[in-house]
C-alpha cells in the first residue's frame, strides 16, 4: 500500500481534464518539482499470481521509452500500482501535462482552418513521433485527434501507445463506446494486424486536419467499412482477408472515388501521400518511414527527417 501513499503524498490532484474507455485523467501538481503532470488511473485486472505479465511488460517498456526522451513522445514520469483486491491491481501512470490536444487546436484554428505549412509541421512531426514507436515494436492501435497532443509552442507528442493491452481488461468494464472512425480496415474485420493499423489512423487525421472534420464517420463495423469503400472503392477478392467475419460479398461493388471530392484544400502532393495511408492492403500501405521521405514533405517549412 505505500506506493498508492506514495501517488497520493506526491501527486496533488488540480482538476479532471477527461475520462474516456481508459479511465479518468487528472491534472495534477507534483509537490517536489511544482510542475503539472497528468495522472492515469488504471485497473489492471489480475490473474491469480498479481498482475498480468503483458501489462507489465507494456509499462515497463513505455517507462524504458522515457530514456529516449524523443520530441514527439509523451513522457511517462512515474509508475505507481497498488493492489486493490486479490484479482485488481490499480496502476498511476503519471505522464507529462500537455494543455491540449489535436481535437481541441483544429476547434480553435480560425477559418478557414490551418495553413499547409501548419498542416506539413504537424504531419512530419506526429510521424516521426510514430516512426520512433514502431521502430520499438509499439503498435499504437488507437491513434486519434484526442492521443495527439499539441503543446502550446506547436510541439506535437503522441499519448496513450502501447497501453491498448495493458487496458483490455479494463476496457470491458467501461460503458465508454471506442470511435471507430480512424480504425483500419483490417482491425474493422477482425484481422490480424500490426503497425500499418497506425498508419490508417494517421490518414483519416491527416485528411482531417486539412477538412476540419472526420474523414469516415461509421456507427458500426460494416457501416465504418461501406464508408471507407465509398471513397476507396470495394477492394478485389484476392486483396479481402481470409476468415474474417465480414465477407467481401456483403458490400455492394463500387468503384474509387477522387480524393479530392473530399480533401479539396489538400495541395496534390499531400492527397497523393494520402492515398498512400489509406490503401486498403496493410502490406502494401506506405509506413512511418517511408512517408517521411515522401515529396510531400521534403519540400518548405522544416528540416528533411
Amino acid at each position: 500500500m505505500a506506493q498508492e501513499g506514495r501517488a497520493q503524498a506526491q501527486y496533488e490532484p488540480v482538476a479532471e481534464i477527461g475520462g474516456g474507455a481508459y479511465g479518468t485523467v487528472f491534472k495534477a501538481r507534483d509537490r517536489r518539482s511544482g510542475r503539472f503532470v497528468a495522472l492515469k488511473n488504471v485497473r489492471v485486472t489480475g490473474t491469480e499470481n498479481g498482475l498480468p505479465l503483458s501489462a507489465v511488460r507494456e509499462v515497463a517498456l513505455l517507462k524504458r521509452l522515457e530514456h529516449f526522451d524523443h520530441p514527439n513522445i509523451v513522457r511517462l514520469m512515474d509508475v505507481c500500482a497498488t493492489a486493490r483486491t486479490e484479482r485488481e491491481t490499480k496502476v498511476t501512470l503519471v505522464f507529462e501535462h500537455v494543455d491540449q490536444d489535436l481535437k481541441m487546436y483544429l476547434d480553435k484554428a480560425p477559418a478557414p482552418g490551418l495553413p499547409p505549412d501548419t498542416i506539413r509541421d504537424l504531419l512530419r512531426q506526429f510521424l516521426r513521433g510514430l516512426d520512433f514507436l514502431h521502430s520499438h515494436c509499439i503498435v499504437h492501435r488507437d491513434l486519434k485527434p484526442e492521443n495527439i497532443l499539441v503543446t502550446s509552442g506547436g510541439q506535437v507528442k503522441l499519448a496513450d501507445f502501447g497501453l491498448a493491452r495493458v487496458y483490455s481488461g479494463h476496457m470491458a468494464l467501461t460503458p465508454v463506446v471506442v470511435t471507430l472512425w480512424y480504425r483500419a480496415p483490417e482491425v474493422l474485420l477482425q484481422s490480424t494486424y500490426a503497425t500499418p493499423v497506425d498508419m490508417w489512423s494517421v490518414g483519416c487525421i491527416f485528411a482531417e486536419m486539412s477538412r476540419r472534420k472526420p474523414l469516415f464517420c461509421g456507427n458500426s463495423e460494416a457501416d465504418q467499412l461501406g464508408k471507407i469503400f465509398d471513397l476507396i472503392g470495394l477492394p478485389l477478392e484476392d486483396e479481402w482477408p481470409r476468415d474474417v467475419a465480414l465477407p467481401r460479398g456483403a458490400f455492394a461493388p463500387r468503384p474509387p472515388q477522387p480524393v479530392q471530392g473530399v480533401v479539396p484544400d489538400m495541395e496534390p502532393l499531400g492527397t497523393q501521400l494520402l492515398l498512400e495511408m489509406l490503401t486498403f492492403d496493410p502490406y502494401k500501405r506506405i509506413s512511418a518511414f517511408d512517408a517521411l521521405r515522401h515529396l510531400y514533405l521534403q519540400e518548405r517549412g522544416g528540416d528533411q527527417g
